[in-house]
């Protein structure tokens, strides 16, 4: 039986009534698996981030559901919503998002301390996390020490600490270079293939290509969709 991580069914967004209205998501149905990385691709004003917030129970959809982990966010309260995504989501933004007051190793355990843990377990985990990501040697070095691509590592090992199932990254190699970029998908990647369920939403197809599956969406419709076997053709031949 398919481990599903995430199920939108039907999911719509409209901002505004009548005349003025407009739709940036219109009819979504998205499953993701775990193990699954799924990209999602389109022009700007296609709906990319909205469904990723959606997705990510940071905004409620006009119609639909979404379901994390066996849990229907439209049943959720706001505190069991912020549980859930301190718990099971980790979001990775082109932007990284560091507290820069905080050493590496402080913003990667914030969300286990937010939730609870006890100072011990947290750093346990955090040092875990920074050691998968490849920064094991770097957790007392504050984000200005540290260069693009080691912040977005960072980002990551926040993002999946604490064995988080989801992983929601908008264009987290906007910002970065070819080569550090690939260094970010590859880790991302890694986190993926260990069983979470993620999502890249991307413009670029050779990002895209480190998927298992990606869909385009246009003016806030999923428009076509294509699993790993065919995904070359369709990205002229991008690969990993």
């Amino acid at each position: 039986m398919t481990d599903l991580v995430l199920r939108l069914v039907g999911v719509s967004q409209q901002y505004g009534t009548g005349a003025t209205s407009v739709s940036a998501l219109s009819g979504i149905d998205l499953d993701v698996a775990a193990g699954e990385l799924v990209a999602v691709m389109g022009a700007s004003g296609s709906g990319k981030s909205t469904l990723l917030a959606i997705a990510g129970g940071l905004a409620s959809p006009t119609s639909g559901e979404v379901v994390i982990d066996g849990a229907h966010l439209n049943d959720q309260t706001p505190a069991q919503l912020a549980a859930l995504r301190r718990r099971s989501l980790g979001f990775v933004f082109q932007d990284f998002n560091l507290i820069p007051t905080l050493t590496a190793l402080e913003n990667v355990t914030l969300p286990l301390e937010l939730d609870g843990f006890p100072a011990r377990v947290a750093r346990r985990a955090g040092r875990e996390s920074l050691s998968a990501v490849g920064l094991g040697d770097r957790g007392g070095s504050y984000p200005d020490d540290l260069s693009g691509g080691q912040q977005q590592r960072v980002a990551i090992a926040r993002a999946v600490v604490g064995g988080r199932r989801l992983i929601l990254a908008d264009e987290p190699t906007g910002a970065l270079d070819s080569v550090t970029g690939e260094m970010v998908l590859r880790v991302l990647r890694d986190r993926v293939d260990a069983g979470a369920a993620a999502i890249l939403v991307t413009h670029e197809a050779r990002h895209a290509a480190w998927a298992d599956r990606i869909v385009f969406l246009r003016d806030g419709r999923l428009i076509d969709e294509s699993r790993r076997s065919g995904a070359d053709s369709l990205l002229g031949g991008a690969v990993r």
